[in-house]
């Protein structure tokens, strides 16, 4: 698969997608119903020609000191996490890797001036292959996993994002995956709770990323642990919410489109944006 400059490649506007818990793979609620609408769109693409070429995945659950780019040939499901049942660890997903998108990445990163790593480490942490099981399970399309600092500030994300700003002209699709809240020390777990009402407490920060995101305030965004409502108790630590101003570095300093809202567990938001030009593109295709 080529990565060469395509200036006719289809667009396709980055994104961040609320994975939420890893029982969203098995109970994905009103988050896994959009996905899969959002699947068929992608997969209407697809068959028109339209498709991307490969996916650049950020997780929250893919960490390192510096960047680290995954140049693995094959990606297979990795299950990050304990003690949760059975049918959750026999679940499987493998996608085809790109090496040679993985060294442009690499090289487009070191341009910028992170100390980026390229590595022929492979395989997708839950966060990248929860959603992917539904937004494309069979698996065809290349994907490179890239790890970033959780220590990084929002603004060298972004920046981080926006030295891969040159792949989305050449249809690559950059995803970033996290929560827009997430703090599973808030109930999570408890009988009667995956369906119960949202807190106050969640409902104003996720309401508040909307109204600024929309609004393109970057500056108020960067500065979320000062200027958001709740941000202890939404985000005891940070690297759920970082995925998202990875995506939005990747699209430039424009508005960011709330694709989805939703809320399991009282607390974890679901929300799912995306950023740029294209960003209006989603919702046309989903309604066709």
């Amino acid at each position: 698969m080529t990565t060469e400059h395509a200036p006719t490649a289809p667009r396709f506007a980055p994104l961040f997608i609320s994975h939420g818990s890893p029982m969203t793979a098995l109970e994905p609620g009103a988050a896994g119903a959009f996905w899969a609408d959002l699947g068929r769109a992608l997969a209407a693409r697809i068959e028109a020609g339209q498709g991307p070429r490969a996916l650049v995945l950020f997780s929250a659950h893919t960490l390192a000191r510096q960047p680290v780019v995954l140049g693995g040939a094959r990606h297979p499901a990795i299950h990050d996490f304990g003690g949760f049942p059975q049918a959750l660890y026999d679940l499987r997903y493998e996608a085809p890797g790109d090496p040679a998108l993985a060294a442009r990445i690499h090289t487009l990163l070191q341009a910028a001036g992170e100390p980026a790593v390229l590595s022929q480490a492979a395989g997708l942490d839950h966060g990248n292959w929860t959603p992917l099981r539904t937004l494309r399970p069979q698996a065809d399309l290349p994907v490179v996993p890239v790890a970033f600092p959780p220590d990084a500030s929002p603004a060298r994300l972004m920046a981080i994002g926006a030295a891969l700003a040159p792949l989305v002209d050449e249809g690559i699709w950059v995803i970033g995956s996290g929560s827009i809240t997430h703090n599973l020390g808030l109930g999570f777990g408890q009988p009667g709770q995956r369906d119960a009402p949202a807190i106050p407490e969640a409902q104003a920060f996720r309401q508040w990323c909307a109204r600024h995101t929309e609004a393109g305030d970057w500056p108020t965004l960067l500065e979320w642990r000062q200027r958001a409502p709740h941000p202890r108790l939404m985000h005891p630590t940070d690297e759920h919410l970082l995925p998202f101003f990875i995506a939005a570095g990747a699209a430039g300093t424009g508005p960011g489109r709330r694709l989805h809202d939703s809320i399991t567990w009282t607390h974890l938001g679901m929300d799912v944006y995306a950023f740029g030009p294209q960003a209006g593109d989603w919702p046309q295709a989903l309604a066709a």
